[in-house]
């Protein structure tokens, strides 16, 4: 019988230790005896399944596959998974989370390691630069799975931005759902309100449908065409003769339950849409590719907002419900805790020569902090700027350093931040103009469109101030001019409630 160099015959099996013929520190025969239970448990540890490991000593560590070096290995941690989420410029965070960890999750870790103050409103978006989509992730989505979902070359990238309005129809659904739109499936002389559209699918399961004129895009199709579709419980249909809605008429385009919605951005550009206000569908167990792409373009961003939006309720459900009701109680509990944080502090003027003096009135401590809180802003903004731009043209103005101010945006850039944000009613960025010197326009957000107001930079004599309604109410600053219009509306539409800032990862 021949052996071979790992103790075995050429029939594959064992022979005794006594015949090797290499070094022997101790004699292990004992340990070679099997009971009928121990191959048992040989067995299921040398399954197919099992992680086969090489021996390089043989002669002390036994066999190929020994128990002893598969049971003193530790297995592979495989409950982290390492994410790249981006701002929305080039820079980015790398961080590790579980393989389920939600998007919620991802956005409270980003705030906390980020320090971004508010906690609130905060959101992932998955954006395919190269196609023009980006959407929303839900809450609950789990972003492992959703970037292994991903081609393995794309340019697919995770972007942490505010979003107002993930659940602003939750709030003011006739804002979002017209009524025109809206139809009741079950009975065709009925016609649902806006607040039965929120409260059945969500609440009783009730399907109510979504009508409207669209037009339509496919990779089998060169050009757009209109037609008339149908959003109900079952899919997406588009009637081929006008707005029939008889069976033989209706033609089934999507499966709601197995897609993603995305928005398309600069659609006229990369796509020729007849409008701005584009939108597409995609299976969501496969990597987005452009023809698997169906393109749908309305007239209006109110109609796109109320398609897109009819999309997640019909998919979603209760879930979405269970998401609004979770982030309100979050914020809720934050309100509350910084309001009883805020209660248990004290005010205390260090100004005078005998040291910090306790303010009790609330007029006089409220006009201590806006000093105070300017003065840091301005030291914040002289530590940021380059140390040659403060020297040639003196240190930059206090509204440099706010979250609302974005220098150098052009009015189409202004318009596309607010709808990343969700365009709700009071949110509001400022910018300096590019078609008027020394001048800034204040983009303003009111009923799902953006509005844009001059504000005009004045002289009289050696004072500067400005204004937006020709000198009627001047302010010292933008700063002043931002304060004011939190409180009072004045001439715009609604007062400045919810500032569009960029992230800084």
């Amino acid at each position: 019988m021949s052996k071979n160099k790992n103790g075995l015959d050429d029939d594959g099996d064992d022979v005794t230790w006594a015949e090797v013929s290499r070094s022997q520190p101790i004699s292990i025969a004992a340990v070679r005896r099997e009971t009928s239970v121990s191959r048992n448990v040989r067995s299921e540890l040398f399954s197919p399944s099992a992680l086969s490991i090489p021996d390089p000593f043989p002669e002390l560590c036994g066999p190929a596959g020994s128990p002893v070096a598969v049971a003193t290995l530790s297995p592979p941690s495989g409950d982290k998974h390492l994410l790249k989420v981006f701002a929305e410029g080039e820079h980015g965070r790398s961080l590790y989370v579980s393989s389920v960890a939600t998007a919620m999750e991802v956005c409270h870790t980003l705030v906390t390691t980020a320090r971004c103050g508010e906690r609130e409103n905060w959101a992932l978006m998955e954006v395919h630069p190269a196609l023009g989509l980006e959407r929303c992730l839900e809450d609950h989505e789990a972003v492992p799975e959703v970037q292994a979902g991903w081609a393995p070359k794309a340019d697919t990238r995770l972007v942490f931005c505010k979003n107002y309005a993930k659940y602003e129809f939750f709030r003011k659904p006739a804002l979002f759902f017209p009524d025109a739109m809206i139809f009741d499936g079950a009975d065709g002389a009925k016609r649902m309100t806006s607040q039965q559209l929120i409260q059945d699918p969500v609440q009783s399961g009730s399907c109510p449908e979504i009508r409207g004129f669209l037009h339509m895009k496919d990779s089998a199709r060169k050009s757009w065409k209109r037609a008339y579709f149908f959003l109900r419980r079952s899919g997406l249909y588009c009637s081929s003769k006008g707005a029939s809605e008889e069976p033989r008429h209706l033609r089934y385009v999507a499966d709601l339950r197995d897609l993603h919605v995305y928005d398309v951005v600069d659609a006229r550009k990369l796509y020729a849409a007849p409008q701005h206000f584009c939108f597409a569908v995609t299976p969501s167990g496969s990597p987005v590719r452009l023809q698997h792409l169906k393109m749908f373009c309305a007239d209006s961003h109110q109609t796109r907002t109320c398609w897109t939006s009819a999309f997640r309720l019909f998919k979603y459900g209760k879930q979405l419900q269970s998401n609004f009701q979770q982030s309100e109680w979050t914020r809720r509990s934050l309100t509350d805790g910084k309001a009883k944080s805020e209660a248990s502090l004290a005010v205390i003027d260090f100004s005078g020569k005998s040291g910090g003096r306790v303010v009790d009135d609330p007029t006089e401590a409220e006009c201590t902090e806006c000093r105070e809180g300017r003065a840091w802003r301005r030291r914040e903004v002289l530590r940021r700027s380059p140390p040659d731009s403060s020297s040639a043209s003196g240190p930059a103005p206090l509204h440099a350093g706010q979250l609302w101010f974005h220098d150098g945006v052009s009015r189409k850039q202004a318009r596309r931040l607010l709808e990343k944000r969700g365009l709700v009613d009071g949110m509001f960025l400022i910018r300096t103009s590019q078609q008027h010197a020394r001048c800034f326009v204040l983009s303003l957000c009111f009923e799902l469109k953006t509005k844009h107001f001059l504000v005009i930079t004045c002289e009289d004599g050696e004072r500067t101030f400005v204004t937006m309604d020709d000198g009627a109410t001047v302010f010292a600053g933008i700063l002043q001019l931002v304060d004011f219009h939190r409180v009072n509306k004045g001439i715009l539409p609604v007062c400045l409630k919810h500032p569009c800032p960029c992230a800084a990862l």
